[in-house]
């Protein structure tokens, strides 16, 4: 599934053999807000190509928060960056595949274009559920899309800095790439909204609307009530997002992350950092051992670089209230 809805993007692999900096906890520490249920439920694999880490946030309560995305804390030492599919380890039974060389390609469609932003649609005809949400920019709208990219101009061209997929709720987010290099990997996904389980977490999305003069998007969920997902800012340093439900999400998480481990050095994300409430400082733990906690801040990321998607950003999830 990883490698089914990976961006297509071009890239050799090289690992700087650079001492790696310390980790940094990008988001601004507070003891105000909310403390959400931050639970783990992630499993081990040996396929790099398959989602096998899930952290659930659920609150009764929250409304509005906050996902930042920014570049790891090594970024400076990286010399070559890794996009490529890793199946060496995926031969269990139900671990994902290849696709067939003989696949139908994609349709792209672009949904919006102005000088400085353009929106793209892309159809997969085997992608893995049916397409039942719409799209929708101004008058404009679009049935059975797979997926929806946000891109931005930079010299010379284009980077791409949103994904969504609308037929399960699933979101990845990248700051602009440094101006040394080209752009960097996408890499950990994670779903906004009343999450639940269908052969795996997924957002059931009824429809989507974007604003581009705003950048917002506007979600109406399948079960009921809505959300807006405002791209509040985007530079070299942090892609932020303004999340803000209609309504509290009950009855399960509000939010989910969901990546792959399978070794310290082959891997999406392998540490997490939570700050609880009433706690003195940060709590650091390896992703795959992490149980619960309480949290006013969330941090997911990577102390030292991956052989996989090696540019990927980290993400904190802050400001409940």
């Amino acid at each position: 599934m990883r490698a089914f809805i990976r961006t297509t993007l071009a890239a050799g692999m090289l690992l700087s053999t650079a001492v790696w900096d310390a980790p940094a906890l990008h988001a601004q520490p507070s003891k105000t807000g909310i403390a959400v249920e931050v639970t783990g439920a992630s499993e081990p694999v040996l396929c790099a190509e398959k989602d096998n880490v899930t952290v659930n946030l659920a609150s009764k309560a929250v409304r509005r928060f906050s996902i930042e995305a920014v570049h790891p804390a090594y970024m400076g030492a990286l010399q070559r960056d890794s996009f490529e599919a890793d199946w060496t380890g995926c031969t269990a039974p139900g671990d994902p595949r290849p696709e067939p060389s003989a696949a139908e390609p994609p349709k792209r469609i672009t949904l919006y274009e102005e000088y400085d932003l353009w929106v793209v649609g892309q159809i997969y005809p085997s992608f893995w559920r049916p397409p039942t949400a719409t799209v929708r920019i101004g008058d404009r709208v679009e049935k059975g899309l797979s997926l929806v990219q946000v891109w931005l101009r930079r010299p010379m061209g284009g980077e791409e800095v949103l994904v969504l997929y609308p037929q399960d709720g699933y979101w990845r987010l990248r700051p602009r790439a440094p101006a040394s290099l080209a752009p960097t990997a996408f890499g950990s996904s994670f779903l906004l909204g009343p999450v639940e389980v269908s052969e795996r977490p997924i957002v059931r999305i009824k429809e989507v609307a974007f604003e581009p003069k705003t950048r917002t998007f506007t979600l109406a969920f399948e079960r009921g009530g809505s959300a807006t997902v405002t791209m509040a800012k985007v530079d070299e340093t942090r892609h932020l997002l303004d999340v803000a439900f209609d309504a509290p999400i009950t009855g399960g998480p509000f939010a989910a992350v969901r990546s792959m481990y399978v070794t310290e050095i082959n891997n999406d994300v392998a540490r997490i950092g939570v700050l609880e409430a009433g706690g003195k400082g940060w709590h650091e733990a390896p992703v795959m051992a992490f149980k619960r906690a309480d949290a006013l801040q969330v941090w997911l990321g990577r102390v030292a670089p991956s052989k996989h998607n090696t540019s990927s950003p980290d993400m904190t999830f802050a400001g409940f209230r």
